[in-house]
């Protein structure tokens, strides 16, 4: 890291959290991670061999603070643990732009508050390090107290080993409300009544679930991985030219004008911060909502016939050998 930073806080030891601290520290920065002594990220930060604190100690300790807890706990965490043990010319690090984008936590003036976004879960973040390697990461400064602000989030992206592959500058408000947007048109809430509308449809139609199964679920893997490796181009190479002619004429017959529409409304929605809101409020209030509609996508057919065909998929079951 080409600045000054003394100690790196890494606040929570989840997926991000983990491969924060374990990278960083391998990259020879001074690392404390920040966690209740009786919670499970204690017990695995210390059984890899990290120092420990309580959030608190640890922010006192640290030039830079990386808040890599869930969101919303983050207003708790900074009001009782983080604001009094800021100094001067600290810096307060995001993994996702929601708490400051959305007001949820207010920075003192005195410090650079910034954000690095790997492009990958904590896990592929950890092992492509491992590999000597990296995974692309956004960057993003929202306040400059130092005059060192930009450097100093594009040295932390270098740390988790993100700058060997890409570090692309974006603004908290780019990163926060395209990323809420891709997980809920597309990466997630769109795929996934994607597939059980194509389940629903063929097994209401008479076809056999498991075959469904196949067609709707299972198979989106060999689709996806050729997307992500190789793009449209990758995917049309791999697959028959009977799969691509009915993907150029069918397609757009599903996602249509009319869909297009409701994805601009989803985006507005997500931009005056009325889901920022919704979501905010729903925790308060306990996640009644969310519990309901989890427990409504649990109890889909799709579930209980996925669980019977993968128990005998061997190559998904690392306690189950595959056949020599």
């Amino acid at each position: 890291m080409t600045t000054t930073e003394t100690t790196i806080a890494i606040i929570g030891y989840g997926s991000q959290g983990r491969a924060h601290a374990l990278n960083l520290h391998e990259s020879g920065f001074d690392v404390v991670v920040g966690v209740r002594e009786d919670g499970p990220g204690h017990k695995r930060a210390t059984q890899d061999g990290l120092p420990t604190a309580s959030p608190a100690d640890a922010a006192a300790q640290a030039s830079l603070i990386a808040m890599l807890t869930p969101d919303l706990s983050h207003q708790e965490i900074f009001q009782n643990s983080i604001v009094t043990n800021l100094s001067p010319n600290d810096a307060l690090l995001f993994a996702h732009g929601f708490t400051v984008h959305y007001g949820q936590i207010e920075p003192p003036a005195m410090v650079d508050v910034v954000l690095v976004a790997p492009k990958g879960p904590g896990d592929l973040v950890r092992r492509e390090y491992q590999r000597g390697r990296g995974v692309p990461c956004l960057f993003a400064v929202h306040q400059d107290a130092t005059g060192t602000a930009d450097a100093r989030a594009q040295a932390y992206a270098a740390g988790i080993g993100g700058a060997k592959t890409k570090a692309i500058k974006t603004s908290f408000a780019e990163e926060t409300e395209t990323d809420l947007f891709g997980e809920q048109a597309v990466l997630c809430g769109g795929v996934t009544e994607l597939i059980t509308a194509g389940f629903d449809t063929l097994v209401d139609a008479g076809y056999q679930p498991e075959v469904a199964y196949y067609e709707c679920l299972h198979e989106l893997k060999l689709i996806v991985d050729l997307l992500y490796e190789g793009g449209l181009s990758k995917m049309h190479k791999y697959i028959s030219e009977t799969a691509i002619y009915g993907d150029l004429t069918a397609g757009p017959h599903i996602i249509n004008n009319e869909t297009r529409n409701r994805m601009r409304e989803i985006l507005s929605h997500i931009q005056k911060g009325n889901f920022a809101k919704e979501w905010i409020s729903e925790n308060q209030a306990g996640k009644p909502k969310y519990q309901s509609l989890m427990q409504q996508d649990m109890a889909h057919p799709i579930e209980q016939v996925g669980a019977r065909l993968r128990a005998d998929m061997a190559w998904l079951n690392t306690s189950k050998p595959l056949a020599e």
